[in-house]
C-alpha cells in the first residue's frame, strides 16, 4: 500500500513538474522555496522536519544508508560525505522555506559526469524515505518534500 501511495505520489510530481516546465521554460532548475496557495512565503514544512537540526539529524541518517546501500554506496562511499551533508542541509532547508541558501554547485553541473540511471536514482529515493521513517516524520510531510524534490530528476539522471 505505502509502495503504491509513494508511487502515485511521484508520478503526481512529473506531472506537477511537467506542468511547471510547460509554464516556465527558460526558468533555470534552481531549487525554490516553499510558498503556499496563497502565495505567501511559508516554512511549515520546515518547522515539520525539526528546522536546522532535524535536517542535520535526517542527513546523518540518510549519508550512513547511501554509503551502506550496494547502489548508492559507490556513489557516496569515496565522496566528501560531510560536505555533501551540509549542503544537503542547506538545500533541503531553502526548499522547504527555511531561513538557508543553497550556495552549491547545480545539479546539473554536479551530477553530469556521474552517469546515474533511474535505479540509481530510485535506490536514493528509497534510502531517504526509510530515514525520513527512522526519523518519525509524518508520511504526508515526507511526500511534500519527495514533490518538491521530483523535478531535480531531469538533470540529475544522465543515462
Amino acid at each position: 500500500m505505502k509502495n503504491a501511495l509513494i508511487a502515485a505520489t511521484v508520478a503526481c510530481a512529473a506531472m506537477l513538474s511537467a506542468i511547471i516546465t510547460v509554464r516556465a521554460q527558460t526558468a533555470p532548475a534552481a531549487p525554490m522555496p516553499t510558498v503556499s496557495m496563497d502565495g505567501t512565503h511559508s516554512d511549515a514544512l520546515y518547522r515539520t522536519f525539526g528546522e536546522k537540526p532535524g535536517l542535520v539529524k535526517l542527513m546523518d541518517d540518510f549519508m550512513t544508508r547511501l554509503v551502506a546501500d550496494p547502489v548508492t554506496g559507490p556513489f557516496f562511499g569515496p565522496a566528501n560525505q560531510t560536505r555533501i551533508k551540509a549542503e544537503l542541509v542547506d538545500q533541503f532547508c531553502q526548499l522547504m522555506g527555511g531561513p538557508c541558501t543553497y550556495t552549491g554547485v547545480d545539479m546539473k553541473t554536479i551530477h553530469a559526469s556521474l552517469g546515474i540511471n533511474k535505479a540509481d536514482f530510485n535506490a536514493l529515493v528509497e534510502e531517504l524515505q526509510h530515514a525520513m521513517d527512522d526519523q518519525g516524520i509524518p508520511f504526508r510531510d515526507q511526500n511534500k518534500l519527495l514533490a518538491l524534490l521530483a523535478p531535480m530528476h531531469r538533470v540529475i539522471i544522465t543515462q
